[in-house]
């Protein structure tokens, strides 16, 4: 099908402020989306109330509007422009819910406007969780006991029904706001009464809990003539129980058997072809009982770009977004062309050679006497990722990117040696929590008391071990006779000069030298979206240490862009913004490199 001729003018609802649980990602993919549509010589108007952002930057759109997000602002827009259709699904759960409230007052269908991308079916059915759960069980879906309540008396009831302990879902809400666990009856009524005012249709469903049990989300893009690609496969090392936000993320799966990925894929487009009329990037959470790796639930669908679209995104070198928004003009994906290697469709999964890390980043020293016990609400202010050809490598790499005064995952004189406050630690996780099972394991703590205690894979808790055991024997030499092989295994994981140099007891310029005198050195290899299957003409790199590079120099001026790091409160998406208009800059200026890019 065609790109829908019709559809000459587009309206993009942005995110509005950053608050935590919306933030960078939906700037990003807004940006994106602009700029997709205008390749189209579509006119594009943005609304977001956000100054900060690329995305309200002229050189995004055709007309930018930094008003509030409200059906009022909306309707001034349509009064001044002609507008054909409008993109709710690259603004996050704010985007969502002012179009929903847009259509309820009847205001697309009194200016002639369609929503693209997304109907409201679909919106209603994910968003509202009796609806989705009924819709679930009429896919053929599995979910969790339970279903919704509109008020606190039919609360009780469910809850009397089901028993404790249980978990209370608002319907309509971000970042799992009002959500949460209760395990014991004295703490429902305050728990439920939470939920119901925090939900905007008053509606929360209460469900069997499954704390506990393995998390993993798979991303989508879909068309209109019902084809689905999976962009890539995303574990959650943190087990249910704790927000997807706040928890590490890796992709592709690490623990996750082929036979029951295949199964969690059919399901996942067996759902997506059913909760109505969608064309565009989506994800979805499922649940996988840890005991016998056959019960899956599904927990959740986001129809609309997410914070894991942007990871997906940067994890595959696919551009979701990008993509998302011609499907919603009406494109199939066989249509499209990828744009990182130019020469292949769109309609081709992405294949990656190398893992991803994603780390939360909290800020709870800047709220003092805040709970900084993790769960259903996310708490997490930003990000760091990290890219390996290993999960440890990867690890190591997020860890040393989060900004908080430690050189990486340990290795830096900053472990705890309390082992009551260990175990509290990793039975209540926390911001630290990962840190903390380092800090067990070289304790001598079991591995099988920490997974008991966390419920995390041990496959994740054996990687982390081994990284310990490795120290022990890198211990063994002084920087004068360390062997090549130890030296370049410490880099293969991940290891940073100053770790190595604290456990060696000498200084990092040290291991820097020793490094080059053994020829132990950086190359970089390409994110290209196919595993090196064909040639990339807009690719990006990661740093590792390997003996290919795959990185080609050119004599031509180069600049480097310095960034601001991981978001957190005091440094956010402003310096994106910044460093967005650097690179134009230095674009302008014929600073490129062979690709063609900065």
């Amino acid at each position: 099908m065609p790109r829908d001729k019709s559809i000459k003018s587009v309206l993009i609802i942005g995110s509005g402020p950053i608050i935590i649980g919306q933030a960078c990602e939906f700037d990003y993919a807004g940006s994106q989306a602009s700029r997709s549509l205008k390749d189209e010589g579509i006119e594009v108007t943005l609304i977001n109330s956000n100054p900060a952002t690329i995305m309200t930057d002229k050189v995004t759109a055709d007309n930018i509007y930094l008003k509030p997000l409200t059906r009022k602002s909306i309707i001034e827009i349509l009064e001044k422009h002609k507008i054909d259709a409008v993109l709710p699904t690259m603004g996050g759960q704010t985007a969502l819910n002012l179009a929903i409230d847009c259509d309820k007052a009847g205001v697309w269908q009194k200016y002639g406007v369609k929503m693209i991308g997304v109907n409201v079916d679909a919106i209603n059915t994910t968003e509202d969780r009796e609806l989705f759960r009924l819709r679930m069980l009429k896919l053929g879906a599995n979910v969790c006991k339970g279903r919704a309540a509109t008020s606190f008396l039919e609360g009780k009831e469910i809850a009397q029904e089901i028993g404790f302990p249980l978990v209370i879902r608002p319907s309509f809400t971000l970042g799992g706001t009002g959500g949460g666990f209760v395990n014991e009856a004295k703490d429902f009524e305050t728990a439920l009464t939470r939920g119901l005012h925090a939900s905007p249709s008053h509606e929360v469903l209460v469900e069997q809990s499954i704390s506990g049990w393995k998390e993993f989300e798979l991303e989508l893009l879909r068309d209109n003539a019902g084809n689905v690609i999976i962009i890539c496969s995303i574990e959650n090392f943190d087990p249910m129980g704790i927000h997807t936000g706040d928890s590490i993320t890796v992709a592709p799966a690490m623990t996750l058997p082929d036979t029951v990925y295949q199964r969690m894929r059919d399901l996942a487009i067996k759902c997506m072809n059913g909760i109505g009329h969608f064309a565009g990037g989506c994800n979805i959470q499922f649940s996988l009982n840890p005991n016998n790796e056959e019960e899956i639930i599904v927990i959740e669908i986001n129809p609309r770009v997410s914070r894991s679209s942007a990871l997906a995104s940067k994890a595959t070198g696919y551009p979701i977004a990008k993509i998302a928004a011609k499907l919603a003009i009406g494109y199939n994906l066989d249509e499209l062309q990828n744009q990182v290697t130019k020469s292949t469709s769109a309609f081709f999964e992405p294949s990656i050679d190398y893992v991803i890390v994603k780390i939360p980043r909290w800020n709870f020293d800047k709220f003092k006497g805040a709970d900084r016990h993790l769960g259903l609400q996310m708490k997490s202010v930003g990000e760091a990722m990290g890219i390996g050809r290993s999960f440890q490598e990867a690890l190591q790499k997020a860890a040393q990117s989060l900004e908080i005064k430690r050189n990486g995952l340990g290795a830096d004189g900053r472990e705890s040696t309390d082992q009551k406050f260990l175990l509290d630690s990793l039975a209540n996780p926390s911001w630290n929590r990962l840190f903390h099972i380092y800090d067990a394991l070289k304790m001598g703590i079991p591995v099988t008391t920490i997974c008991k205690l966390t419920k995390i894979d041990i496959w994740f808790l054996k990687q982390i071990e081994d990284l310990i055991i490795f120290e022990s024997e890198l211990k063994k030499y002084t920087i004068e006779n360390i062997p090549r092989h130890v030296l370049s295994d410490a880099k293969v994981k991940g290891y940073a000069d100053r770790q190595i140099a604290h456990l060696l007891g000498c200084l990092e310029s040290k291991v820097f030298n020793k490094r080059q005198d053994l020829e132990i050195k950086r190359v970089w290899k390409l994110v290209d979206t196919c595993a090196a299957e064909f040639e990339a003409k807009t690719p990006y790199y990661y740093s590792t240490f390997d003996s290919e590079n795959e990185s080609i120099s050119s004599t031509n001026k180069k600049v480097i862009v310095l960034g601001s790091g991981p978001n957190r409160i005091g440094q956010g998406i402003e310096f994106d913004y910044s460093c967005v208009h650097g690179v134009l800059a230095a674009k302008e200026c014929g600073l490129r490199n062979h690709h063609d890019k900065l």
